[in-house]
């Protein structure tokens, strides 16, 4: 599938052969990308949808979003967004590490990553010290599990509303690891201050950690335990009721750092300073931060770093 006019990419549909069967991917490769050394950002879709809404070729509830497309070819950046496996409710999902989710699927996704990693890296042009991760929701928490199962492969990742498991199934973080985390404090779906997931229409989702104690979970991994610095993010619109706040652990963009993108209430969605939400979905998700980009701040976190340098 070629891109469309509005936007300077070749997105393409591929397979990857797998034991639990073949598995879907998107690739998004900018017109002015270099032809090696890529880096190289994985996207993660929620439970319920899809690696081609990540991209911007598919739509929920009428959103849609290109945030990272857009990102992508500006910075050079190439983009895969694979597909989860279907789940026990039915919808699309990832296996996360919440041993108390039933509507999880139990195929192994790590070993999906990693086996895109491979092709990205012999087939794309992909570097290997500028692998990185970001998930939304289910996706973010699948991020979390490769931030500790495939943690020598990658050089940061990133995580937007989702939390560690309350009940995990899978090993404690003991590597390094550059994590960058943003949270709104009136998550409905994945509360801030963590315990059940899910609403009336997601059951079965496991429970989780606070957003707090996730982020210092990941600190003690990383040995930081001085904040760095604290930034309000100036505000942009006088309708949105939410406002930003950076917090940041670790002196050196190069090195392990933590972030934690706080929005203050905000809900379960993604910040985007040019996308909105349809009213049916700001009645589900709550409401949208429009003071930041999620995909710039991640990007913007994680373009420095490199694999061998997390220590």
């Amino acid at each position: 599938m070629a891109g469309s006019p509005a936007h300077a990419s070749t997105i393409t549909e591929r397979t990857l052969p797998r034991p639990e069967g073949m598995r879907h991917y998107m690739v998004v490769e900018p017109d002015r990308l270099a032809r090696s050394n890529r880096p190289l950002v994985i996207l993660l879709h929620g439970h319920g949808t899809n690696g081609a809404m990540m991209v911007g070729m598919d739509s929920f509830a009428g959103y849609r979003s290109l945030d990272w497309v857009r990102l992508a070819e500006r910075e050079r950046v190439l983009l895969i967004a694979p597909d989860g496996m279907k789940a026990g409710d039915g919808r699309t999902s990832w296996n996360d590490c919440r041993g108390d989710a039933p509507t999880n699927p139990t195929g192994d996704d790590v070993g999906f990553i990693s086996d895109l990693i491979n092709v990205a890296v012999n087939e794309l042009g992909a570097d290997p010290e500028r692998v990185y991760v970001f998930g939304s929701s289910n996706g973010g928490g699948m991020a979390y599990r490769l931030g500790i199962e495939l943690a020598p492969r990658l050089a940061a990742i990133g995580v937007q509303s989702a939390l560690m498991p309350a009940q995990s199934h899978c090993r404690a973080p003991s590597r390094p690891m550059s994590v960058f985390v943003m949270h709104g404090t009136a998550d409905r779906i994945v509360p801030y201050e963590g315990g059940k997931l899910g609403n009336w229409l997601l059951r079965g989702r496991g429970s989780g950690i606070g957003v707090d104690e996730s982020v210092a979970l990941w600190r003690r991994v990383d040995g930081l335990t001085e904040l760095a610095g604290r930034y309000r993010i100036p505000h942009l619109q006088s309708s949105d009721p939410t406002f930003a706040t950076r917090y940041i652990w670790g002196q050196d963009p190069a090195r392990v750092q933590i972030e934690l993108m706080r929005i203050e209430g905000g809900g379960h969605a993604p910040s985007s300073k040019a996308d909105d939400l349809p009213w049916i979905l700001r009645k589900l998700a709550g409401n949208m931060n429009h003071d930041v980009d999620a995909a710039e701040e991640a990007w913007i976190f994680f373009r420095d770093k490199r694999a061998s340098n997390r220590q």
